[in-house]
């Protein structure tokens, strides 16, 4: 046998042991991420009232999973954020599609976003507007946004670093604008690069306590509808510094812990945010005042609940009391431990990194009210917390009442 024959025999084998060791699942992990997507966009995004068919498609077709760490895809698709580095997080599936809907996108429409982070909402919005113009102001995270998105060939999506809050003034005027940071008030430059007739989406409020609002321009001026309670992480740099208004870590407390206060709509509590089949009752039987939530659910694994975000400095604060009253009716047991009824807090340290929760319950059968409280320690390293009551996929009727944060000193 010559050497040309030997040569090419060698390359043969070589290139038939290169396709043998080839990852044979890619394609079943291709499939296991798409049905994932479609559970996540019937489940939780239809689920929570979203309807506009080119929304929920754009939900179903944009891999999450590649905008966060290889670490995390394990949980891309459920409804939560989850930590991109630089102290900011990916927004969640249905806040991203929740307001994309609200922001009506138009096909022949140019979007500009404040606030890239990932470029999951950048990549959401793509197939739905002609151009999408996006800032982040993190340099790490826009050049990472930028390569993950011309990696996957958003080719009508144009980013740039630098202070979002200043709009992009020689691509102005924009139709529609969307702002996923949360300032204290609206800047501004992007009211002022907003086309007559256009929609405007923002987060506006204190660092853990913020409403969505969506503003028409008509005549020049900025006409405005509060949404609902939201929660985004807070900004980065001097925006963030600059707030006149910011809580106090080293005295966490519930905000409308009591329930007293309502809103515009008997649907939601303000001071708490994602509020899923949640309804404020008045009656003159509430344990305390005369407010409390009811939180009902008929179908297993549906979410209903309400969380809240607070600071909380570990360094400060060693442990909590947590408490609330409770009432139930036929409210069962989940069939898994992610499935529970409960009154529950979760750790964050300042990168936003998942510390551990502590939880009050499980609450489950029939009772009346009933107080029920636990002490959890907080981990030192913890600087933020979001607090969460409800029906976590579990079927029944939970009434809800006077819930507090009760701190001891480290």
């Amino acid at each position: 046998m010559n050497d040309n024959i030997c040569t090419r025999l060698a390359c043969v084998v070589a290139g038939l042991l290169l396709i043998l060791m080839q990852p044979v699942n890619c394609p079943a992990q291709a499939d296991s991420y798409a049905r994932k997507r479609s559970e996540m966009v019937k489940q939780v995004i239809q689920g929570a009232g979203v309807r506009d068919p080119r929304v929920l498609g754009a939900m179903r077709q944009t891999a999450r999973h590649e905008f966060v760490a290889q670490r995390y895809r394990a949980q891309a698709y459920f409804d939560m954020a989850l930590p991109i580095g630089a102290k900011q997080t990916i927004s969640s599936p249905f806040i991203v599609s929740y307001m994309t809907e609200v922001l009506q996108p138009q096909i022949g429409d140019r979007v500009l976003e404040i606030g890239t982070g990932s470029g999951y909402q950048a990549a959401v919005l793509s197939p739905l507007v002609k151009s999408v113009y996006t800032i982040e102001i993190v340099p790490s995270l826009g050049k990472q946004a930028a390569r993950t998105l011309t990696r996957l060939g958003y080719d009508n999506v144009h980013t740039r670093i630098g202070d979002g809050f200043q709009g992009w003034p020689e691509h102005a005027p924009f139709d529609k604008i969307i702002v996923t940071c949360s300032p204290e008030k609206i800047p501004l430059p992007l009211q002022d690069q907003l086309k007559e007739g256009g929609r405007l989406v923002i987060p506006v409020g204190e660092r853990y306590q913020q409403t969505l609002y969506v503003l028409v321009k008509k005549n020049g001026v900025l006409l405005s509808e509060a949404l609902r309670p939201t929660l985004f992480v807070p900004m980065t740099g001097r925006a963030e510094d600059n707030r006149l208004v910011k809580p106090d870590p080293a005295r966490p407390q519930a905000i409308n812990g009591n329930l007293e206060v309502g809103g515009k709509s008997a649907d939601f509590f303000p001071g708490w945010y994602y509020q899923r089949q949640v309804k404020r009752m008045v009656a003159a039987d509430a344990p305390q005042g005369e407010a409390y939530a009811r939180f009902k659910n008929e179908t297993p694994g549906r979410a209903s609940h309400m969380l809240q975000g607070l600071g909380i400095d570990g360094s400060q604060i060693g442990r909590i009391e947590l408490s609330g009253m409770f009432r139930c009716i036929s409210v069962s047991a989940g069939k898994s431990s992610d499935e529970v009824a409960m009154l529950a807090i979760s750790f964050y340290d300042n990168e936003r990194r998942d510390l551990g929760m502590g939880l009050v319950g499980p609450i489950r059968g029939n009772h009346d009210w009933r107080k029920m409280s636990r002490t959890i320690r907080v981990p030192f390293e913890a600087r933020e917390a979001i607090l969460r009551v409800g029906l976590f996929g579990v079927t029944g009727t939970m009434h809800v009442d006077d819930i507090r944060i009760v701190p001891q000193p480290r």
